[in-house]
């Protein structure tokens, strides 16, 4: 098109419209872009939960060693054996618990 053919009176309305129209996209571009950064950002976060939540089991499990050795390194050698056997045994009852309460939540999920 020719600058004559431009000229009138829908030419200030179709420039109008293309500035809206060009603003749109941009604002939607930007929107966008915000929304990869923050999916970003929250798979950083859940990366993070997990190490930590896996480090925090690791240093747990190392703390309850070092209870139970210190639990049996603490008592006279002659009763060492009969504690361990009874803190194994505590601990495998505590375990079928578990592994109890677990088998019956997927039984239940199965059905």
């Amino acid at each position: 098109m020719t600058e004559k053919q431009r000229q009138g009176p829908a030419s200030g309305a179709i420039a109008s419209a293309q500035r809206i129209l060009t603003l749109l996209v941009g604002i939607v571009e930007t929107r966008l872009r915000l929304v990869v950064i923050e999916l970003e950002e929250e798979k950083n976060h859940l990366f993070q939960l997990l190490l930590l939540t896996g480090l925090t089991l690791i240093f747990s499990a190392f703390g309850l060693m070092n209870l139970i050795a210190l639990i049996i390194w603490g008592l006279e050698p002659e009763y060492r054996l009969l504690a361990l056997a009874w803190i194994t045994a505590t601990l495998l009852k505590a375990t079928r618990k578990e592994l109890r309460t677990d088998r019956a939540l997927l039984e239940e999920e199965e059905k």
